[in-house]
């Protein structure tokens, strides 16, 4: 018998994704100029307002407020019509620096072990499935898909849709065959803020944009073959929908944490990720869980993959490390024997994983809109910021240099694993 499974996606404009990437953007700031930086910042955003509060360590010098405006403006809230604009909101900052208590765990040479500790104790998971290229779940990955598609069209198509406001949300409901392969896409739901339309009823208005939804976006982004006769289309079925952003709802760091990861299949352990440094095993051994499930259903050792692992703070090995593969394993081993193999191959220590995956590098602010995960790895250069001191005539003087750097973004989807993973279990 089928089974239906959903997920859902928001837009960089929906206001907890706008908290997200304010957090991200300031913990990008200050990384930029100490790599060492200790961040854990939170953002609450509604009519006019902005504030950040929580606890930061660095040596950097970051102008917040500045960061703010920027990254506001950039997602598109530039108008006074949408009740929180970039260049007039308010901009409230409640930030102090981190507890000794928890940094003494952390720092290399205070904690349990002198090395450096887990910031906090919990479980992360990570997921990966053969169902789309992006070793994503189908719905997940569809939903991402649409609400994307929608920002490229506002920012850079308006001659196919010009009334386009940031705010919008899209579902996707996949119709599983009992193997559970992918048999159709059953329902789209795509709720889209939109300007006002003049002189034209609500129902006009409503019709235009189903039509316009359909042609540009879900037409252009859900391959034809999986839409049929039978699809179930739900296109702002709230009728009207101008008031949106902060102004419609408030926004809050880490309130997205499923669309964030993978759409509700796999597992969640609860920790948030945006505003928080390498330090926080909520963000770096989520990210290195799902490395090594990509890396296990890429190399063939399961259809689908999940890992579980989990700290104590301060401490620096984990206290478990778990693979659960379904069912779908394609090795004579247990669940439990290849969760052994690889302890072998990954050192899960939060110090290793930051040097394997890079995650001193300011690059946390791509990841704070359409997913975490199932985004394609890439390099670019950007630049890093340093604080040089010499002496002049006695007095110490404090000069800023600038450098430009190769930078590698997602690298927790990198398959660089597969080789290895191939010669442990003799694929």
């Amino acid at each position: 018998m089928t089974y239906l499974f959903t997920s859902e996606s928001v837009s960089e404009g929906h206001p907890d994704k706008i908290a997200d990437q304010i957090s991200d953007a300031i913990l990008d700031a200050m990384l930029t100029q100490d790599p060492q930086s200790r961040v854990a910042c939170e953002t609450m955003v509604t009519t006019g307002l902005a504030v950040i509060a929580g606890e930061v360590t660095t040596k950097a010098y970051v102008e917040i407020p500045d960061v703010v405006r920027d990254t506001i403006n950039k997602i598109g809230y530039d108008k006074e019509d949408y009740s929180f604009a970039a260049h007039s909101c308010g901009v409230q900052v409640a930030l102090h620096s981190q507890s000794p208590d928890i940094a003494q765990g952390v720092n290399v040479g205070e904690g349990v072990d002198k090395e450096q500790g887990a910031g906090d104790q919990g479980m992360m998971f990570g997921y990966a499935t053969k169902e789309t290229e992006e070793y994503m779940p189908m719905a997940l990955a569809f939903s991402h898909s649409l609400v994307k598609r929608l920002a490229e069209i506002r920012k850079s198509h308006t001659d196919l849709i010009g009334y386009l406001r940031p705010d919008a949300k899209a579902q996707v409901t996949i119709e599983y065959n009992e193997d559970n392969t992918p048999k159709r896409v059953h329902t789209i739901v795509v709720s889209t803020q939109h300007d006002e339309f003049p002189g034209v009823s609500d129902d006009v208005a409503l019709g235009q944009i189903a039509t316009d939804i359909k042609e540009h976006v879900i037409n252009k982004v859900i391959p034809a073959e999986l839409i049929d006769a039978d699809t179930i289309f739900h296109i702002n079925p709230t009728g009207k929908f101008v008031i949106g952003g902060p102004h419609g709802d408030a926004g809050l760091t880490g309130r997205k944490i499923i669309v964030d990861t993978y759409g509700g299949k796999g597992a969640h352990g609860g920790g948030a990720f945006s505003g928080k440094d390498p330090s926080k095993v909520d963000r770096s051994a989520a990210y290195a869980a799902r490395h090594i499930a990509k890396n296990l259903v890429a190399a063939g050792v399961a259809d689908e993959a999940l890992v579980q692992v989990a700290y104590a703070i301060g401490v620096s090995d984990p206290v478990s490390l778990n693979v659960t593969t379904y069912g779908t394993s394609k090795v004579d081993m247990t669940d439990a024997e290849i969760s052994k193999e690889i302890e072998k191959i990954f050192d899960m220590r939060p110090s290793a994983i930051v040097k394997r995956l890079g995650l001193t590098n300011p690059i946390f602010l791509p990841t704070a809109a359409y997913g975490h995960m199932g985004q394609s790895p890439y390099t670019k250069e950007i630049e890093i910021n340093s604080t040089e001191v010499s002496e002049n005539n006695g007095k110490k003087v404090s000069t800023t240099v600038t450098e430009k750097k190769e930078v590698e973004f997602f690298t927790w989807e990198k398959l660089d694993y597969v080789d290895k993973i191939k010669s442990a279990f003799k694929i």
